[in-house]
């Protein structure tokens, strides 16, 4: 009898590891399948001979851009008049054809708006933007850098200080392009504008809304607009081994809320109960904001650029992300850790301003708090505040839109034929990239022209390393001579190809 029984355990054992084997294996086999039917979505197209461009030339035309200290400033935003007197004048003599066969407008006390006319009225127009001002070197820093913030040094392969990445590359690069097309006798078919803005880094309420609004008021049809922002980022994205071209579809808003708690004042030495005070309630709330931000994950833009990316990568990087059906959740975790992909997938949180108390013997009666939220596309301010009266879940907390947001810009579309002529446009270039579609965390000027021009992209091909990304905005800006070059390689074909 023990040996009967003995018996059919053993059976049963059997069955149920070949059950175990059978489900594994087909389990294997979905995700293999999966991740091979996910081929590359990568265009095809052969690779173009490099145009001939004087790096140095353009390189030292950057140098005498940067020196300028074109710098935004909130409190005195025309105080640099001087300076943009002083680049204007350097543009002028640099790119004589531009400045002779466009019509240029200055917008706003210091914006440019370049137009060349095409052929075809019935042609819709195309925008590129940069802009001329620059953010301020924090104090203190100047003697970090390795050459000084406005010296615009050009040494050791690159033009050094602030502006040379952001965004003055890009205004210079263009030019540049255009300077040369007009040299070969090109005539666009549709309208090329050349927007530059000389107040981009604290709102473009002077320069791009003025120049949108005249555009508008004259009836201008714009296909689609290109500015600054993502870029070509090499060794940024785990798993994918090629440098990834990621073409903004879509920006980030922003909207801050004040969080405020109100109590009874008082003096220390009688405190009232624990979690009573205005700066515990307060403290509670924040906390508890802090523990719980917006739910995100992998989808919209963030989904499309791992559907385009997944197919370039290698190993258990390229299963996952072709099989989130199984590895959504252990991909999303991985990707939570990294601020960069945290911020892909949700509407982020970030606490900025604390205010409570003047004295240290004395209670106050009020405590606030600002949160600032980057609005991922989809999400609103009444989303925000929404989630934060359910996250804090204490009527005492008062919450208060601070003015001024921006709601999320419209997304791109990848299937527009513009879309498609940048893809196509960096693949020709940069031939051993990968191009997907990304959202950009920022906000640009571009932003303006939301709801107006058709398609909106944010991407120039400037090449940049994890290391490379302190430079934004910090110390030791920079950009190479052969960067630049194809820079300008880069905006001569796609104004070549999109206005022919």
């Amino acid at each position: 009898m023990p040996s009967a029984m003995s018996s059919e355990v053993s059976r049963v054992i059997r069955r149920v590891l070949i059950g175990l084997l059978l489900a594994l294996g087909v389990l294997g086999l979905t995700l293999g399948v999966n991740t091979l039917r996910q081929g590359s979505r990568q265009v095809q197209v052969p690779a173009i001979p490099k145009l001939a461009v004087d790096a140095a030339a353009a390189g030292a035309s950057l140098s005498v851009a940067v020196q300028a200290r074109t710098v935004s400033g909130l409190l005195d935003p025309e105080g640099t008049a001087a300076a943009f007197d002083a680049l204007h004048a350097h543009l002028r003599a640099r790119y004589p054809l531009v400045h002779a066969k466009l019509q240029r407008e200055v917008i706003g006390a210091g914006s440019l708006l370049f137009s060349w006319p095409g052929s075809d009225p019935a042609a819709k127009g195309m925008v590129l933007m940069a802009h001329q001002d620059v953010a301020p070197v924090a104090p203190g820093t100047d003697r970090l850098w390795l050459q000084p913030p406005f010296s615009g040094a050009v040494k050791d392969g690159f033009v050094w200080g602030r502006g040379a990445w952001d965004d003055k590359g890009n205004l210079i690069a263009q030019l540049e392009a255009i300077e040369m097309l007009l040299a070969a006798g090109f005539q666009p078919r549709r309208t090329v504008y050349l927007v530059a803005g000389h107040d981009e880094e604290v709102g473009g309420l002077r320069g791009a809304v003025p120049i949108v609004a005249l555009l508008k008021q004259r009836g201008a049809k714009i296909e689609f607009v290109i500015d600054e922002g993502l870029l070509i980022a090499d060794g940024m994205m785990p798993g994918l081994k090629p440098p990834a071209a990621l073409i903004g579809v879509a920006e980030k808003g922003f909207v801050s809320v004040q969080v405020t708690a109100q109590a009874a004042p008082g003096h220390s030495s009688m405190p009232p109960a624990p979690g009573q005070s205005a700066i515990a309630m307060l403290s509670a709330a924040l906390a508890r904001i802090d523990a719980h931000p917006m739910p995100g994950g992998i989808d919209g833009i963030a989904r499309q650029m791992f559907d385009a990316v997944a197919p370039e990568m290698g190993g258990f990087n390229r299963v996952a992300l072709a099989n989130l059906w199984l590895f959504g959740p252990v991909v999303e975790g991985m990707l939570e850790k990294g601020p960069s992909t945290n911020a892909l997938m949700r509407t982020t949180t970030a606490l900025t301003i604390v205010n409570g108390g003047n004295k240290e013997n004395v209670l106050p009666g009020r405590a606030d708090a600002t949160v600032n939220f980057r609005l991922l596309p989809g999400d609103t301010d009444k989303t925000v505040l929404a989630h934060l009266k359910n996250v804090i879940g204490d009527d005492r907390i008062e919450l208060k839109l601070l003015p001024n947001p921006a709601m999320p810009s419209r997304v791109s579309s990848v299937d527009s034929d513009a879309y498609r002529l940048i893809e196509r446009t960096v693949r020709e270039l940069f031939p051993e990239t990968v191009v997907a579609p990304g959202l950009m965390l920022g906000g640009t000027d571009a932003r303006h022209f939301d709801g107006y021009a058709e398609q909106v992209f944010r991407f120039s091909p400037v090449r940049a390393k994890p290391a490379d990304l302190a430079r934004f905005h910090g110390t030791d800006e920079r950009i190479s001579l052969d960067n630049l070059a194809e820079l300008i390689r880069f905006y001569h074909r796609l104004v070549e190809q999109a206005a022919r």
